[in-house]
């Protein structure tokens, strides 16, 4: 049976953000996820996870001037010693609030797409190497350019070349079915591909982004799909309500309440 964990960050946002776990959770949810954690004590998220019975399947490592624009530096040459303080940010707070996967984003391109390509390696690995003593799991996400342009990571094969040459075993693809949907398709086939080396699922609608109960993509048979694959991770909801989180929650409360703990 799949199991979803809610997207704080796009979910709920009728409540301020300490408030959603318990919204989520009176949902029937047994996991979240979100982008950020820094805006608040690591101890204070974990202390609402606890009190709503929650587990936090992933969040991601700082992405530099988030309001400014960025998106994450991982590939940018001449930011290394930014990126790796940032991986040590991200796994302190990942020791309090108990997840074991962390997203690192790329980054836009901004220089040569070779030289991209060397620092983003380059990074992975230490960011890898860093991540498998604290029993992390590293995961990078192509990111449509539709919703980012000019997103260094953006295909499905550039991230596992990615993992295949930086040769961490806790370095894997996150797989969001919305973002693979609008720049290569094929999605049952591009994830069988995948699967061995895939860490993190994500969904949403396309192409509005909304519930993934309308638009073109067949979810019951890409979860039944998921589910065959032998799939036992968290799939993140990472999509924005058409109205109230609760109103739409319809797809999923079959499934709600049957999650297994990890």
């Amino acid at each position: 049976m799949p199991q979803f964990a809610a997207n704080l960050s796009m979910m709920y946002q009728e409540h301020a953000f300490l408030d959603r776990f318990e919204a989520a959770a009176r949902d029937g949810f047994r996991a979240v996820e979100f982008l950020f954690p820094y805006e608040h004590p690591a101890a204070d998220i974990r202390a609402r996870l606890d009190q709503h019975g929650l587990k936090q399947a992933l969040f991601n490592a700082p992405p530099g001037d988030w309001a400014g624009g960025e998106r994450g530096y991982a590939s940018i040459p001449g930011r290394e010693d930014e990126f790796r303080r940032s991986i040590d940010v991200a796994l302190e707070y990942a020791a309090v609030i108990g997840n074991d996967k962390l997203h690192v984003m790329a980054g836009y391109l901004r220089d040569e797409p070779a030289k991209h390509r060397e620092t983003y390696v380059r990074n992975l690995a230490y960011a890898a190497e860093l991540a498998r003593t604290a029993g992390v799991m590293i995961v990078i996400e192509p990111i449509n350019h539709r919703d980012m342009p000019g997103y260094f990571l953006y295909k499905q094969d550039q991230a596992l070349d990615i993992c295949r040459d930086v040769g961490a075993a806790n370095l894997r693809v996150q797989f969001d079915f919305y973002h693979c949907q609008i720049v290569e398709g094929d999605l049952a086939m591009r994830f069988k591909r995948s699967f061995p080396n895939v860490g993190h699922i994500q969904i949403a609608g396309v192409p509005d982004r909304h519930e993934p109960d309308q638009g073109e993509i067949n979810y019951p048979y890409l979860f039944e799909l998921i589910d065959s694959l032998g799939y036992d991770g968290w799939i993140g909801c990472e999509y924005r309500p058409r109205a109230a989180t609760s109103d739409g929650l319809g797809w999923v409360r079959p499934y709600l309440g049957t999650a297994r703990s990890k």
